[in-house]
């Protein structure tokens, strides 16, 4: 259809200490029909100054760089008004590193031996307001002292609040929400504020980690 083929690409920047990495990234990524790399950088310094410049809709972030590491980087970001959807590919495994970057405002964590396919998929679906942890990653977040802050305040939340948190967690958008629960997004919307208000949260990554942990997940 005309409408599909003129569809916007998903705009993404590459930010990783490794040349090869980043070539690797960029090729099998432009073969994507959806998808356009907008830029490249090789520490976190030069990702902030690309990210204000391109202002792209997903980054690839690497965690660990020399100088300024992804973590510090994803922060100032944030404290620019970044509103890109920040996907952290790494191969560090260590979980030390989950908690900060999830914290610091990335709504995806993978490692970079993820499968090509799979991290396209992941690029979609974090650009489409989804929240995307590896299993491993997600165990180890809820496992990391402190991860689930608000320790039983679940029973502040109404029950529309309860089904909405549910939706959270099973990594639905806020249209997706409205269209199982047969509201509109503005309802939602003042609905998921109310829950991040009530439970002392900072955004959706921490709501779906609170429901998972306390076993409010579907």
């Amino acid at each position: 259809m005309a409408e599909q083929e003129t569809r916007e690409k998903i705009r993404v920047l590459l930010v990783d200490d490794h040349q090869v990495v980043r070539r690797g990234l960029r090729t099998f990524l432009e073969v994507q029909n959806d998808i356009e790399v907008v830029g490249e950088a090789c520490d976190g310094a030069e990702g902030i100054e690309a990210a204000d410049a391109l202002r792209p809709d997903v980054i690839l972030l690497d965690v660990h760089m020399p100088g300024m590491d992804g973590v510090e980087a994803l922060r100032t970001m944030r404290e620019r008004g970044s509103t890109a959807r920040v996907l952290v590919v790494t191969s560090f495994t260590e979980t030390r590193s989950v908690v900060p970057a999830l914290r610091a405002g990335a709504t995806g964590y993978l490692y970079k031996d993820v499968d090509p396919d799979a991290l396209a998929g992941a690029i979609r679906s974090v650009h489409a307001g989804h929240v995307l942890l590896q299993p491993e990653v997600a165990q180890a977040l809820l496992s990391a002292e402190g991860a689930a802050p608000a320790q039983g305040r679940g029973g502040a939340l109404t029950e529309r609040e309860r089904e909405v948190l549910a939706l959270i967690a099973d990594g639905r958008s806020n249209r997706e929400i409205a269209r199982a629960l047969v509201l509109s997004e503005k309802t939602v919307k003042t609905h998921v504020s109310n829950i991040l208000m009530k439970l002392d949260l900072a955004d959706r990554t921490q709501a779906a980690l609170w429901a998972v942990r306390h076993d409010m997940a579907d």
